[in-house]
């Protein structure tokens, strides 16, 4: 199955200041800024569009619970992860079992642009955090 980068998740402690850093010196055009309070979630979310490229910065909304507020004590800022556009989710995560490497279940859900997502092991993926996602529906990619 193809698979394109679609986006690479930075994790950071103050987005405010992030979101200064991105447009002032990067140049990105901010996109969307949302609070997503979800389970397994509970980030701050600012998405950038650089040269046709989209970085999301992920802020924790609750430093004891948040999956980004646990990298971050964990490993520190920076690289969260690397999101894969995949054509069908469905049949993605079915080629994924085929061969021996596990997705983290509790991670599938949609996100507030529609985009159907989940977080393959890390365990099986050296280390990185790789997210697959689709966008059902939407044959361009929203935000």
């Amino acid at each position: 199955m193809e698979k394109v980068i679609d986006h690479i998740g930075i994790a950071v402690r103050d987005l405010d200041k992030s979101i200064t850093f991105y447009t002032n010196i990067l140049g990105g055009t901010l996109l969307d800024r949302y609070r997503s309070d979800a389970k397994g979630v509970e980030s701050e979310i600012a998405v950038f569009d650089m040269n046709g490229d989209q970085i999301e910065l992920l802020a924790p909304t609750n430093n004891t619970t948040s999956p980004i507020a646990r990298f971050i004590k964990q490993k520190g800022k920076g690289v969260h992860h690397i999101a894969y556009r995949v054509n069908n989710l469905d049949e993605a995560i079915m080629e994924l079992k085929q061969q021996g490497i596990r997705t983290l279940e509790n991670t599938l859900r949609i996100n507030k642009h529609g985009r159907r997502l989940i977080y393959l092991n890390p365990a099986d993926t050296e280390g990185t955090i790789v997210e697959y996602c689709d966008y059902p529906g939407n044959h361009e990619q929203p935000l």
